[in-house]
């Protein structure tokens, strides 16, 4: 098999896992804890199985594939740009998916997910919980959507935009577990931005901090300020 296939078969099984996961991971946590309904116990037994889908794909990577992770090279930056990056993304992310959530709202009256809703109040004072959640879609969902999925795909089809687009659709399905338009198409236009700012400053990080930053602010306004649409996580 060429390395196109490998790549290939790398990005159909990192999507599949974390389909599952999205899917299966609550009900196979519930199965073998025997603790029922969302809780701050099943939920971070959920985090762990994300990472593990994570640590899947780099074995596959270095042993199947016999390449680096990440196939674009890290470019590394000046302190004052990695905050200036940050900042930019957030706003440009935030501006631009509360837009969006504005326009959903108003063509088709949608409300809010219900998931949200369940899963607000396992983070009321639980810190670490909420922390460690944030920590692991920023790194986990940067690592694979951007630098695994996106640089493979440009890599298949020698086209940047292809691997922009597609990785971006694959970010919005796999949110669609929400149960809401907002939830995939908000996510959606945040892997394009994402997306297009990975391939022209290739570094992953400063999307992993950005990323972070959008999931925390909005689960603290969750607690707090009662907003429970917002979230990206």
């Amino acid at each position: 098999m060429g390395i196109n296939g490998k790549y290939s078969i790398g990005i159909l099984l990192t999507f599949v896992l974390l389909a599952a996961a999205m899917l299966y991971a609550f009900p196979a946590v519930t199965l073998i804890t025997g603790i029922r309904g969302i809780t701050g116990t099943n939920f971070l037994i959920t985090r762990f199985i994300i990472w593990g889908i994570f640590f899947i794909v780099l074995l596959y990577s270095f042993f199947i594939e016999k390449e680096s992770f990440l196939l674009k090279k890290e470019i590394r930056y000046s302190l004052v740009f990695y905050l200036k990056s940050v900042v930019c993304l957030y706003f440009i992310c935030s501006i631009g998916g509360a837009l969006l959530n504005i326009i959903i709202h108003l063509l088709v009256q949608e409300k809010i997910s219900g998931k949200l809703f369940e899963l607000t109040p396992i983070f009321k004072s639980n810190y670490f919980l909420l922390i460690f959640t944030c920590f692991t879609a920023g790194a986990v969902e940067e690592l694979l959507m951007r630098g695994y999925i996106q640089s493979r795909i440009e890599k298949i089809y020698n086209n940047s935009a292809v691997g922009i687009i597609f990785s971006a659709v694959l970010f919005g399905i796999l949110h669609s577990t929400y149960g809401t338009i907002g939830q995939v198409v908000i996510p959606f236009f945040i892997g394009v931005v994402f997306a297009v700012f990975y391939k022209i400053y290739s570094n992953i990080k400063i999307l992993i901090i950005c990323h972070f930053m959008i999931d925390f602010i909005s689960l603290v306004a969750m607690n707090f300020m009662d907003i429970k649409h917002l979230s990206l996580f």
